[in-house]
């Protein structure tokens, strides 16, 4: 469909200007902006309008996105491939584009002020992928928010998409790369403004430009960096999703949590690096602090709480060694289990094989999609918090019910961290990081009762409540939404099988017949795949793990690291055998 083809109706024109016009004309009353302030706003705003111009004035038969054609078709993109890729220049893109991703997470923003940054993203660090104040500070995030908000309006049919069919699913995937250009910004700007900021030195030489917007064009340069980096993540994924192994988004959560346990693990740097090093202030790594502990503690001080440090106490706990080792054997197991369905060939006689139903059918995706949506919630419960702008917000602004943060003074005397959720929704959905902030609570709030952050512990419990049900139930909803949106259902599947030539042998060779068979398994298996993820991502965190990698982190690591390993043993089966490609998927 070329762009003139594209059927419009441009009444919608007039209006979108209007709104427009009203929004700026609102924004220049409240907040009196500079000219530059303004320009920029107004760019913003009517890319924005533009947009929405582009889908509400599609007039096909189609899915209004298809009045994004015309963008979606100009945007940078990777090539996919014309044919077969060999395993060798899969390994080679797979190993460079992580290399890369290393390389990326040690090159600092330029111009920005380390000491005043504050980490919105601190307790997700390790999921999201992402290294603070370096060009990848915004990971993976923004591709799993544009996946997410593309997921939730398909699985919920406000986009009407048939994925099965190429030419609906190149428009979910140009569709979902706008998302993601827009999730970039929409993250990339707030913490710019009030979180990120610039040093002196390079407001100081914006002043020669313009003395009244050296601050603006400073924060612009921070903001333009980001972009970049976020941008050249997603092209990343691209990469290694059509010219490499697996995927990049689950490559990088496995590289830099696979960094944070190990780190965490034989860390000889003491907690606070700035102390010497004492019994107070022993090595970080698990392992070397407890060497270090046992051999510097007396029996005395060891039965008088030494004990409780070395197996309890943050950081990097003997316990959360033991709950991170428990849970890569735990999902190491539940990996290898599966139905396995027989099939034999319609035309070959004696050629069977078998289709495997994994019990983590829906794979680690609805577990990373629930831990960027909590991620995403406790950005934005921070930024109406405690923005200039956003907690001036009518109704949601600065409301303790949405989430209340620590003020300066609490920061300032180290009681709290900025970022750490004192009260409201946000303090119900943040992760409890290790038996020490609510189990011990729980047992003695006496001497614990700090971690309570003024609770009860009765609210405490339900805190942990709702965190463990709303992970468990967010995994289940995103896998079912995922097994739809990724061709994995029923339907598709005997599709994919039928067109193999294979069959359940004592069955009809018809897709009906194998769609039949196989409802009986995968609904069940997907319900059951979500529940378990979550479950087990969210018991993981209530342990504790070390470098805190996150009990998601660990979940994902161990499963990304066995599909990258039952990936490459595929592709080098479709080297030995390429007409095995046709069945695998290789060509």
């Amino acid at each position: 469909m070329a762009d003139d083809e594209i059927p419009r109706s441009y009444t919608s024109a007039a209006p979108l200007l209007i709104l427009g016009a009203i929004i700026l004309l609102v924004y220049y009353e409240w907040a009196h902006p500079t000219v530059l302030a303004m320009g920029l706003t107004g760019v913003l705003l009517f890319l924005t309008l533009g947009l929405a111009f582009l889908l509400i004035s599609y007039d096909g038969n189609k899915s209004m996105l298809y009045g994004w054609k015309s963008l979606t078709e100009r945007l940078p993109a990777v090539t996919k491939p014309s044919g077969h890729v060999h395993f060798r220049t899969k390994l080679f893109w797979t190993v460079s584009v992580l290399l890369l991703y290393f390389v990326l997470t040690n090159i600092f923003l330029f111009g920005v002020d380390q000491a005043q940054t504050i980490d919105l993203f601190a307790s997700y660090r390790a999921i999201l992928a992402g290294a603070q104040g370096t060009l990848m500070d915004l990971g993976i995030g923004p591709i799993v928010t544009g996946s997410i908000i593309m997921q939730l309006f398909v699985g919920a049919k406000i986009i009407n998409l048939d994925l099965t069919d190429d030419e609906d699913k190149g428009m979910y995937q140009g569709a979902q790369k706008i998302l993601v250009i827009a999730m970039i910004l929409v993250e990339a700007i707030p913490q710019v403004f009030g979180y990120v900021f610039p040093s002196a030195s390079l407001v100081a030489s914006m002043h020669a430009f313009s003395p009244g917007n050296a601050t603006l064009l400073a924060d612009l340069i921070i903001i333009s960096q980001l972009v970049f980096g976020s941008y050249l993540v997603f092209l990343m994924d691209e990469v290694v999703s059509k010219w490499g192994i697996g995927s990049g988004v689950s490559l990088f959560i496995a590289a830099g949590v696979s960094e944070a346990i190990v780190t965490g693990t034989i860390n000889w740097i003491p907690s606070n690096p700035a102390a010497p090093l004492s019994v107070s202030n022993p090595p970080a790594g698990a392992i070397v602090k407890t060497y270090y502990l046992l051999t510097h503690l007396t029996s005395s001080q060891l039965a008088g709480g030494g004990l409780e440090q070395i197996l309890l106490h943050n950081p990097n706990p003997l316990v959360a060694l033991a709950g991170t080792a428990v849970i890569f054997f735990v999902v190491a197991w539940t990996e290898s289990t599966r139905i396995e369905l027989p099939l034999s060939h319609a035309e070959a006689r004696g050629a069977r094989g078998r289709y495997p139903l994994r019990l983590m059918y829906a794979s680690n995706i609805p577990v990373i999609l629930m831990a960027a949506l909590l991620a995403n919630i406790s950005m934005f419960t921070i930024l109406l918090w405690t923005n200039p702008t956003l907690a001036h917000f009518p109704g949601i602004g600065h409301q303790w019910w949405i989430g209340s943060y620590p003020n300066a003074a609490q920061v300032a005397s180290n009681q709290y961290t900025s970022t750490t959720p004192l009260a409201g929704g946000a303090w119900y959905v943040s992760t409890p990081n290790g038996l020490e902030q609510w189990l011990l609570p729980l047992i003695n709030p006496a001497s614990y009762g700090g971690f309570l952050t003024g609770h009860t512990p009765l609210e405490d419990l339900v805190h942990v409540l709702v965190f463990f049900g709303l992970m468990t139930g967010g995994s289940v909803l995103f896998a079912k939404f995922w097994i739809q949106t990724t061709n994995m259902g029923p339907e598709a599947v005997a599709k994919q099988i039928e067109s193999s030539g294979m069959q359940i042998p004592g069955f009809r060779r018809d897709p009906r017949v194998l769609r039949r068979v196989l409802e009986r398994y995968i609904p069940v298996i997907t319900i059951i795949s979500g529940a378990s993820v979550g479950a087990l991502a969210s018991g993981a965190d209530l342990i504790g793990t070390v470098g805190d990698a996150s009990g998601t982190g660990v979940l994902l690591t161990v499963g990304i690291i066995i599909n990258l390993y039952e990936a490459m043993g595929k592709e080098q089966l479709m080297e030995m055998n390429p007409l095995l490609r046709r069945f695998l998927g290789g060509e």
